[in-house]
């Protein structure tokens, strides 16, 4: 990643593997072995980088609230919240001059809401905003409710084997709306099947046509560089890029925003309260023309914030390309390991050259509803996986329409929907910096078993009145793993002995 300062300590990729919290987190299982967890959930959150914990954790030491140059303590986390802004803006290369970052909510979904009504507000003659078939709901949604009319834009390929965005049906929706599409909201990569979109292509063609750009770039950020500008080219640069902390190693983070200040600029903040105003009186207030502050009314996550941009300080240490490289290793692995079983099915097209891929895999065995493999793989291998649609139920569903046709279901019985729903899912499978080749062996030992073994594993479960898989005899209540309170008392423990000493 360029923009590196040359007087860095710079860090391999492999050195950082290590620095998390919760790699060496062990489980006793269904059959009395006690092992290491296997994180394969990091499309939905991933682990804590230490370093990262461990610089927030030590801005606490000088806590206080912001807005303030009178005090040692305001200084000192004013100061280093605006370290943050800035690492967010360096980390998508965009230029301070002309672009802004800003943090709220806890991922991207408040951030994508406040842009959704911002630009539906600032072209109300534009009416229609195009959002790609794979959004995450995050994406999706606040759209649906605040900009208009939606088109979903179609995918390359065919079911269950789709690609990215469809450039070419991309450029026919743009002509066929010309004139009326406000901006485009797009993911860089799937978090579903990791499939990558070409964000810089798709800019270009919505700019020749007036049309904004918007990315969710929650599961990109992580693995792949990601320039706000492809080249320098103006025409190819990103209106707009949100991203969730919680995502980028930094648990308890807000979420993200880049966006170019015109955007912005001469309208009204979506969200009003202190810190954003210069001056309140009785009648009216004026907003301040300062960046960040319009955009983050309220007292912020600094602590939260200052996390992420600790964690992404260390990714560029890393370097994102190397990062990027030693992901597709793994990937290739993943994906030829599952391919090769008879009875696995690999969503998304699996042609890397045509269709590029970030670490997640969505999956399902022959004959094996998604709850009970995830299920089984947790109770049995110590295999953490996310099963189900993932917040992308279009998506899932498109890819899932051919063996979902294929069910002896009567769609017309009045327990159709409670038939179909056990099948309606999916297993994924997602990576980290942190993954090792034996959590993917770990897997893909789990999914041999499986599959050698369904009958065996389908009469160790029962299905709850929620539809959850539970094993008959096995149980590993939450309470028992950790239990807040008894680590209160554990703290509480630590601390009176510390005073018996004194």
């Amino acid at each position: 990643m360029s923009g590196k300062p040359d007087d860095w300590m710079t860090m391999a990729p492999d050195t950082l593997k290590w620095d998390f919290i919760g790699l060496d987190t062990r489980y006793r299982l269904a059959d009395g072995r006690v092992t290491r967890r296997h994180y394969l959930d990091s499309a939905a959150s991933t682990l804590a980088r230490r370093g990262a914990r461990q610089v927030a954790d030590e801005l606490l030491r000088h806590y206080a609230n912001t807005h303030s140059e009178l005090h040692f303590s305001a200084r000192i986390v004013g100061h280093a919240y605006d370290w943050a802004h800035a690492q967010v803006l360096k980390f998508v290369q965009a230029d301070p001059e002309r672009h802004v970052a800003f943090f709220a909510g806890s991922g991207c979904t408040a951030l994508l809401n406040r842009l959704a009504r911002t630009l539906a507000a600032r072209r109300p003659e534009r009416d229609v905003v195009l959002v790609s078939l794979m959004e995450h709901h995050a994406n999706d949604l606040p759209h649906r409710r605040h900009a208009g009319q939606v088109v979903h834009l179609p995918l390359t390929g065919v079911t269950p084997a789709l690609g990215m965005i469809d450039l070419a049906a991309l450029e026919r929706l743009l002509e066929q709306y010309r004139g009326r599409v406000n901006y485009l909201a797009v993911s860089a990569a799937s978090n579903v099947t990791g499939i990558v979109n070409p964000v810089h292509d798709i800019a270009a063609l919505a700019h020749a046509f007036g049309a904004w750009v918007v990315v969710d770039a929650s599961q990109s950020l992580a693995h792949l560089p990601l320039p706000l500008s492809d080249n320098g080219s103006p025409d190819r640069e990103l209106d707009a890029v949100v991203f969730s902390g919680h995502k980028l190693y930094a648990p308890g983070s807000p979420g993200a925003a880049v966006t170019r200040r015109t955007l912005l600029e001469d309208t009204e903040p979506d969200e009003v309260g202190g810190g954003m105003v210069d001056d309140v009186r009785q009648s009216d207030y004026q907003v301040t023309a300062r960046f960040p502050d319009r955009e983050e009314a309220g007292t912020p996550n600094m602590v939260g914030a200052v996390q992420l941009g600790a964690a992404l300080n260390l990714l560029q240490r890393a370097d994102m390309t190397q990062v990027h490289a030693a992901e597709q290793q793994q990937l290739r692995r993943l994906l030829a390991g599952l391919s090769a079983l008879p009875g696995a099915r690999v969503y998304g097209d699996l042609d890397l050259q045509r269709t590029p891929r970030l670490g997640t895999v969505a999956f399902n065995l022959d004959g094996l509803e998604h709850g009970l493999v995830a299920a089984v793989l947790n109770d049995y291998f110590n295999v953490a996986v996310r099963n189900g649609c993932f917040c992308a139920h279009p998506y899932v569903r498109e890819l899932l329409k051919p063996e979902l046709w294929t069910l002896d279901v009567d769609l017309d019985a009045e327990n159709a929907a409670a038939l179909l729903e056990p099948w309606q899912g999916m297993v994924r499978a997602s990576l980290g910096l942190y993954t090792r080749d034996d959590d993917i062996e770990a897997l893909l030992t789990g999914v041999r078993e499986l599959l050698a073994r369904p009958d065996h594993y389908r009469a160790l479960y029962r299905v709850d009145a929620g539809g959850h898989f539970r094993h008959r005899t096995f149980a590993a209540p939450a309470e028992t793993l950790f239990d807040p309170e008894a680590a209160l008392d554990r703290v509480l423990a630590r601390l009176n002995a510390s005073n018996d000493m004194l």
